[in-house]
């Protein structure tokens, strides 16, 4: 069996969701539990926010997932549904739909029937400045009266946008909210704006709901500080093992290319993992590990499977110790920046063959 493994901290998420309720005492949480999880397992996901008041998902399957474990939250689709025939899904499994362009409003006025159906639930999407999905500011009164004349919209509309920039020093958040208000504020609607960053950074963005999704995590989303700097908790450690160790010249080269070096007669490790479990290939030469409780570095370039270490400053270190590759001692926003990507990559991009382990 690999020794490679992925612990997950449940009782972290749920203490990460907590934290969030302190951040928006009067606001609704919609937990975002798209890819997997943030790649730590829908299924446990959800039943460690089973406090949350909605789940965000990006499909139809990660609903049907969350469906089949017999809870009854409410459930918003992020990107909204795609075709016709979806229609029937989101009505059976009781999803919310978020709008975002004119042809979810042509399917809407296609489907069999609409008048005779129980109305849906549906979030109105205005790019506000992402540029990305979203209907038009300038034409939002003529979108929302379209919307208010279809059968299926005569249930809860909620407004949200979404931000750019708000986990980055130079952003344009207040001027996206700007925007936003000085269309909308008219509108005795709920509104949703806030994401993680803006759930930590702009009290102003709360409105009706927020939408966290790293932070449940204990992923950071403020560029230079960690989840844990933060007040969150890592949910996650990926785990291996050493399965050799030894002793090599001054002038070895280690791993493809030949890369590293050895400046002199030193001692390495072989850890159990590598890109093909989801540690990052591009991660810099020197990016520390933890080797039991000593620290080390990695040498040479990244293997499919392994992955090689100085152990100089790990003297007991033997076959069998324990290495930990990020997690509560050894944030995943470290490895991320040394591999030129977001901790989020890191935790959604862990493998299947990986063993998944829970605790808490």
């Amino acid at each position: 069996m690999r020794a490679a493994c992925a612990l997950i901290h449940l009782d972290a998420i749920t203490r990460n969701l907590a934290r969030v309720r302190e951040l928006a005492p009067t606001q609704k949480v919609m937990a975002i539990v798209k890819a997997d999880g943030y790649g730590h397992g829908l299924e446990r996901v959800v039943r460690s926010l089973a406090g949350a008041d909605a789940f965000g998902v990006a499909s139809i399957d990660d609903a049907e997932r969350i469906r089949a474990l017999g809870l009854g939250h409410r459930i918003v689709l992020l990107s909204g549904f795609d075709e016709l025939r979806d229609l029937a899904t989101v009505r059976e499994l009781k999803l919310d739909c978020v709008l975002h362009d004119a042809t979810q409003l042509q399917l809407l006025a296609q489907e069999p029937n609409a008048a005779a159906l129980a109305p849906l639930r549906i979030w109105v999407k205005f790019d506000s400045g992402m540029t990305r999905l979203g209907f038009s500011l300038a034409r939002a009164s003529e979108t929302l009266n379209t919307i208010r004349a279809l059968p299926q919209a005569q249930g809860e509309i909620t407004l949200m946008t979404h931000f750019a920039q708000s986990d980055e020093e130079v952003d344009t958040t207040d001027l996206q909210i700007a925007r936003f208000d000085s269309v909308l504020s008219a509108e005795a609607l709920p509104q949703s704006f806030a994401n993680s960053a803006a759930t930590l950074r702009y009290p102003l963005a709360h409105r009706s709901w927020v939408r966290p999704g790293g932070i449940l995590y204990g992923l950071s989303t403020v560029s230079g500080k960690t989840g844990a700097q933060l007040g969150f908790q890592p949910a996650m450690s990926l785990l291996s093992k050493l399965i050799a160790v030894k002793e090599i010249p001054a002038g070895a080269q280690v791993g493809y290319g030949g890369s590293y070096v050895a400046p002199h007669a030193m001692r390495i490790g072989i850890a159990s993992i590598g890109y093909g479990d989801g540690y990052p290939r591009h991660v810099a030469s020197g990016t520390l590990v933890l080797v039991g409780s000593k620290q080390a570095q990695t040498i040479g370039r990244v293997s499919m499977d392994l992955l090689t270490l100085d152990l100089t400053n790990c003297p007991d270190a033997q076959v069998g110790t324990d290495v930990l590759l990020w997690g509560a001692e050894l944030p995943a926003e470290l490895i991320a920046e040394r591999a030129g990507t977001l901790s989020y990559e890191l935790t959604c991009g862990v493998t299947r063959r990986v063993r998944f382990l829970e605790s808490g």
